[in-house]
């Protein structure tokens, strides 16, 4: 807590990322900063909420835990649910569809971000004014490149309704299974416009990778620091965003654990709590809370796998490899090139699977022998999705663990934060809004959702407290 001689800067709402967070700075009577974090305000506790449910419930209940990155959520739980109904391997149309709708989703939430969120950052600087600096403001400059995103968020929505049955919070995915295949007619729709949205991804990569090479020197410090990078991978060592096993590697590319079966996570990946923040914090158990944090996303994801299997995207992930020697790149602003090699990877792969006649196919369901526990994994847009179920003879759920894309990387955005106070606020006298706007566009390389963020572990951290102007706690009450 402060004393009388501390300054706290505060920015709330953080902007132009999906749910609510603050950042706090504190500051000595000399403006040196003493503190800066990163606090998640939200408190959803779906881990509860679900305890008790059916289980044949979950891949429709869990995805309303938010409203950005349902289809993950849906597809996560009914990976977990496949295993409780006993199927280890869906039908061909079964696990197509669901990875069509999951590229539709990676498409359209890339697209979202680049173009709406982080893009009046890169087209207009960090120091614009901030009444230009935003989408209208893009619009008004970029007419263009507004109405590209408009138009690619659409395509992949549309892709979500045609695999899911609805474009927010669908029931397409269910335990064991599909509940739909994809016509001749719906397929038709999309391979008319799937050249123009491949133009336009081959553009918006351009953007981004000119973008990080002209100011490579500026970006290489800004919020960065070395970091261990976690995803999952394809057996043969490929990236693959729907299934795969688990690795992670450090820094320096050094696998620290390659090829491990996600459902047994809990071997190797632990969670921490701290009282300021209602978001976990996700480590490696073999290297402890302190050098087991790390980074999960498209820039982990690029990082860690050995390869592309779509030529478009390898290509770009070779030159994106190059600008490192082909070490891992731990510059934070990367997430943004990385992230529109993965929008041009989707595109390639939904490319490849609208050609796939197994769309087509009637066989939608498999079923086996009953277990009480599941685990299923998928790489979400902004990163590796846990869900983990226990279930009793009675149907029920009983327990949920969620480990979501932000959580992971709750260490690396404070720790941003932290880099970017300190080297752009620390003794600095007067504050500006560019400068605390930097602060922001650190955590915006994330792609933070934080409504996805915040879930109960034990009781529910709900803690008021009331502190004078000299630091003294006068009021406390907790909600247990």
């Amino acid at each position: 807590m402060s004393n009388s001689k501390s300054k706290r800067v505060i920015i709330e709402p953080v902007t132009r990322v999906e749910g609510h967070g603050k950042v706090s700075i504190l500051l000595d009577e000399n403006n040196k900063v003493t503190q800066a974090r990163f606090h998640i305000v939200e408190f959803r506790g779906f881990e509860r909420f679900v305890q008790g449910r059916p289980y044949w419930e979950m891949p429709v209940l869990v995805q309303r835990l938010c409203g950005i990155c349902p289809v993950s959520h849906h597809l996560a739980a009914a990976k977990a649910m496949d295993k409780i109904v006993g199927v280890d391997k869906l039908t061909p149309t079964a696990e197509k569809m669901r990875r069509l709708m999951h590229y539709g989703q990676m498409f359209q939430s890339h697209a979202l971000h680049f173009f709406h969120l982080c893009s009046p950052d890169l087209l207009f600087g960090f120091d614009a004014d901030p009444k230009i600096r935003n989408v209208i403001g893009v619009a008004i400059k970029y007419p263009e490149l507004a109405v590209q995103g408009v138009m690619m968020r659409k395509y992949g929505q549309e892709i979500i309704k045609a695999t899911a049955g609805k474009k927010i919070h669908g029931t397409g995915a269910i335990p064991g299974g599909i509940n739909k295949n994809l016509s001749i007619a719906e397929r038709d729709v999309f391979l008319k416009d799937l050249k123009q949205m491949l133009e336009w991804s081959k553009g918006a990569l351009k953007i981004a990778k000119d973008y990080t090479v002209a100011n490579l020197d500026t970006l290489k410090p800004f919020g960065s620091f070395d970091s261990n990078h976690l995803s999952l991978i394809r057996k043969d060592g490929a990236m693959d965003l729907y299934h795969g096993n688990l690795r992670a590697i450090t820094a320096d590319g050094k696998k620290i654990f390659d090829q491990v079966d996600y459902s047994n996570y809990l071997d190797y990946i632990a969670e921490e709590v701290k009282s300021w923040s209602y978001m976990k914090f996700p480590f490696i158990k073999s290297l402890g809370p302190k050098k087991g944090w790390y980074r999960v996303g498209p820039l982990a994801r690029v990082n860690t796998c050995d390869f592309i299997d779509t030529p478009l995207a390898e290509a770009a992930r070779k030159e994106f490899m190059a600008v490192t020697g082909g070490r891992p790149n731990n510059i934070t602003m990367a997430y943004h090139w990385a992230r529109m090699i993965e929008l041009l990877h989707s595109i390639e792969k939904i490319d490849e699977l609208l050609h796939d006649k197994d769309l087509q196919g009637t066989n939608l369901v498999v079923k086996g022998q009953r277990r009480n526990e599941g685990v299923g994994l998928i790489e979400a847009p902004r990163g590796t999705l846990f869900h983990h179920y226990k279930v009793n003879d009675d149907d029920q759920v009983v327990m949920a663990n969620l480990i979501v894309s932000t959580t992971h990387n709750n260490e690396p955005m404070n720790l941003a934060v932290q880099k970017v106070a300190a080297d752009f606020i620390d003794g600095v006298p007067n504050i500006t809004e560019g400068l605390l706007n930097r602060i922001e566009v650190a955590i915006r390389a994330y792609d933070p959702c934080l409504s996805c963020a915040t879930h109960a572990m034990g009781k529910m951290p709900l803690k008021v407290t009331l502190f004078d102007y000299q630091g003294n706690e006068i009021a406390s009450k907790t909600k247990e």
